[in-house]
């Protein structure tokens, strides 16, 4: 694996805006269903940070829990467990810039039963 980009707090301040910041790098959660029309078709989704190819567009579902959601991960993550707000879970985040994406829940669709809640803010929706 290549090396973590590393970027100053001022260098990612000056690349992103006050959300995106702020859910990336902050570890923060955008409001829920704060993305209506969220893009999908023949694509893929990326890092907004760092262009890595998070997740396929054919892997995108509707959950209805009011973030972007994806049943299996198509590109350069990491999971790590999150005992943040009193639950254990796992975090998501960019394993190509330690961007914060989400999180992974054992209750999405077959055939991996994974639901990869993911804020829309943290992607960049790229269409074949």
């Amino acid at each position: 694996m290549a090396a973590k980009i590393q970027k100053s707090d001022a260098e990612w301040r000056e690349q992103l805006s006050p959300e995106e910041y702020r859910v990336t790098r902050q570890a923060g959660t955008e409001r829920p269903f704060s993305h209506e029309g969220f893009p999908d078709g023949p694509g893929h989704y990326e890092c907004v940070c760092c262009g890595a190819r998070l997740f396929d567009g054919d892997q995108k579902f509707e959950s209805h829990c009011g973030w972007p959601s994806f049943s299996k991960a198509g590109g350069e993550i990491e999971e790590i467990q999150d005992r943040s707000h009193g639950m254990i879970r796992t975090e998501v985040r960019c394993e190509n810039c330690d961007a914060h994406l989400g999180h992974v829940f054992p209750d999405g669709p077959p055939p991996t039963g994974l639901r990869y809640c993911i804020n829309g803010v943290a992607l960049r929706f790229v269409p074949d």
